[in-house]
């Protein structure tokens, strides 16, 4: 099984909810992978494989770009010198590590429409035939960002696997209890949890005992 997961934006926690998927998919019994089609600003080696590793304990990830500014993919790969692989390339790489029993966990770059080299992440779930996990930040005025979203993954007809609410504060002001209840509200069937912040820094056990209880997810 293949899943690709997105953002409403950058930084609103993509990378560790990526890593509790991939302890849901381990709960399950599942062989977890998790792809990084480009990474950039971190020099290679580093950057989030480096963090879900440390988080969840997989270590079959991959990456397929890497490069060390913190920018848009296509603006980093041009000033790296690095060449993008195109959308049937990593398609064919990705499918490649699927197999029975196996999760497939792909995270994109930013948002689904960001440029990772000629195609999207939502190019990529089309071609793939994969469903999308979106990511949202739960501040004033995410409600939009992630309608938005979800919109441009139903113009193409992508599946939507769930929304999480990424970086969930321990104490919200208003503005961001009433969005989390509005989130909760206008996409019940989605919804799936949401992450506190700072589980980043948590030990490996400790993020593995705790993302069990933040999301509740559907078979993987």
């Amino acid at each position: 099984m293949i899943v690709l997961v997105t953002g409403t934006g950058t930084d609103v926690g993509k990378t560790v909810a990526t890593a509790a998927l991939a302890v849901h998919g381990q709960a399950a019994g599942r062989h977890v992978t998790v792809v990084k089609p480009v990474q950039t600003g971190e020099p290679p080696g580093h950057g989030d494989l480096r963090s879900v590793t440390a988080l969840t304990g997989v270590t079959d990830t991959h990456c397929f770009a890497s490069c060390p500014e913190p920018l848009a993919p296509v603006a980093a790969a041009r000033r790296a010198g690095t060449v993008l692989p195109g959308l049937e390339d990593t398609a064919r790489r990705i499918l490649s590590l699927d197999r029975p029993g196996c999760l497939v966990l792909v995270e994109g770059a930013g948002g689904v429409l960001v440029d990772l080299g000629g195609f999207t992440l939502a190019d990529l779930a089309v071609r793939l035939d994969a469903p999308v996990a979106v990511v949202t930040t739960t501040c004033l005025g995410s409600i939009n960002y992630c309608d938005l979203t979800l919109e441009a993954l139903d113009h193409r007809g992508v599946a939507c696997l769930g929304v999480i609410g990424g970086s969930v504060p321990a104490d919200p002001d208003t503005a961001t209890a009433t969005t989390l209840d509005a989130l909760r509200s206008a996409h019940q069937a989605q919804w799936l949890g949401g992450i506190p912040a700072g589980v980043s820094t948590l030990d490996g056990a400790a993020f593995r005992a705790g993302a069990l209880g933040w999301l509740d997810m559907p078979e993987l």
